[in-house]
């Protein structure tokens, strides 16, 4: 268990936190760009800070503080112009770098030699707008695999945004074990557990975290051999077989997931279209009311991502860690909370954290896409898996439990 402090360290966003720091060195979607296609503007919230994303009839995108320099009105009813946005209260005018270029009625040079506008730099990428808002120069956005092979196209699917921390959601990356259990009746599902209390977890027979160059691996084995591997590149993505899930921080107790899925071609066909728009769908609310908190909301519970979010935000707005009780199988999440104390300190240090890229044409991130789009169903997550030498299906339910680590007690840190 942490302590309170460390949880708060663990679980801060905003600018003047430790993690918040962190958290600015990385480039995150925070639109798709279907979204300035109906209206110029767009608020955003994005680590705690409210922002107005905007694209001027220049073509170019902008993403400024939401409240206007002058007398704090919103931008996100400013007019765009040629040469950036203007506040509708009384027309300054911004330009994509937060420069002051007009100061209506009167021209007042003081004011726009010496006032800024706070500005960050934005970049449009696989159907979204991806936003920066650390220390400059600003890294290269990673060329993982999902989001830059070419041989097959893409598509984006929007979660709705949940009422929680962003950690909670990522610790379920490294938590091995909860999908033979808490999915056990969902992802298209053929076999039927005979104890609901274990699910399929007898399927599984061992699970591993190897450290990888830009994250961890989360290796599941299951009795028939075969290895289901989970990237997670640090800090936030998790690829589950052909998708990436990107947990954005929206604020210290919301979280918005973009998910990108890759669908390879069957034939090595290769895609160059340039992907400024993607096709994209947004998920219904997986909980009614939609807006309330647990307990005076009822989650959906048919789907995986329903029972995910139902889990997560039954923690809490943000989860109770120094109450909580860690167990052998828990070490993947307890590893996950040192990587990010451990970058944390890298920051405070001046140093460049884990998987911060600074080439823009570095090697392409390999994640063993191909495998595992090749010895997975295409219907989604479930724990029916494929013998690796035959490609033959092996359901769940099936193997015995040969796994008697689980039973071990560890010290968790």
């Amino acid at each position: 268990m942490l302590t309170q402090e460390e949880n708060e360290l663990l679980t801060g966003v905003g600018r003047e936190t430790p993690a918040g720091q962190l958290l600015r060195r990385y480039w995150f979607p925070i639109a798709v760009t279907q979204d300035l296609n109906d209206q110029p503007t767009k608020f955003v919230r994005h680590l705690g800070e409210d922002l107005v994303l905007f694209k001027d009839l220049s073509g170019r995108v902008g993403l400024l503080a939401d409240h206007c320099s002058h007398r704090g009105a919103s931008l996100l009813y400013g007019r765009v112009e040629e040469r950036g946005i203007s506040c509708a209260y009384h027309g300054w005018l911004y330009d994509c770098e937060g420069n002051i270029l007009e100061t209506p009625p009167e021209r007042n040079d003081a004011i726009m030699n010496s006032v800024k506008q706070t500005a960050y730099p934005v970049k449009q990428f696989i159907g979204m707008y991806w936003a920066y808002l650390g220390p400059l120069p600003a890294p290269a956005i990673p060329n993982l695999d999902v989001w830059v092979r070419k041989d097959g196209k893409r598509h984006v699917f929007v979660h709705p945004t949940m009422d929680c921390n962003w950690v909670q959601a990522q610790e379920n990356s490294l938590d091995p074990t909860h999908a033979l259990i808490l999915h056990q009746d969902a992802g298209h599902r053929k076999a039927r557990p005979v104890d609901s209390t274990r699910g399929f977890i007898d399927d599984m027979t061992g699970f591993e975290f190897p450290l990888t160059d830009y994250g961890i691996m989360k290796d599941e084995i299951f009795g028939n051999g075969y290895v289901e591997q989970h990237p997670i590149m640090f800090p936030n993505v998790l690829r589950v077989h052909n998708s990436t899930e990107i947990r954005v921080p929206v604020d210290h107790t919301h979280t918005r997931i973009f998910e990108v899925y890759f669908d390879m071609s069957e034939d090595g066909t290769i895609n160059d279209d340039d992907e400024l728009e993607l096709p994209v769908e947004f998920g219904d609310p997986y909980k009614e009311p939609a807006e309330a908190l647990h307990p005076f909301t009822r989650a959906k519970m048919d789907t995986v991502p329903q029972q995910d979010q139902a889990m997560w935000e039954s923690q809490g707005l943000v989860s109770d860690r120094p109450h909580e009780h860690l167990s052998y199988s828990d070490r993947g999440v307890s590893m996950l909370r040192k990587m990010i104390f451990d970058n944390i300190t890298k920051v405070q240090e001046g140093e460049d954290p884990l998987a911060v890229f600074r080439d823009p044409n570095h090697p392409m991130i390999d994640t063993g896409l191909t495998r595992a789009v090749q010895h997975r169903k295409p219907l989604g997550i479930n724990t029916d898996t494929y013998e690796v030498a035959t490609g033959k299906l092996i359901p769940a339910g099936t193997h015995d439990n040969v796994n008697q680590r689980w039973n071990k007690s560890a010290p968790q840190t």
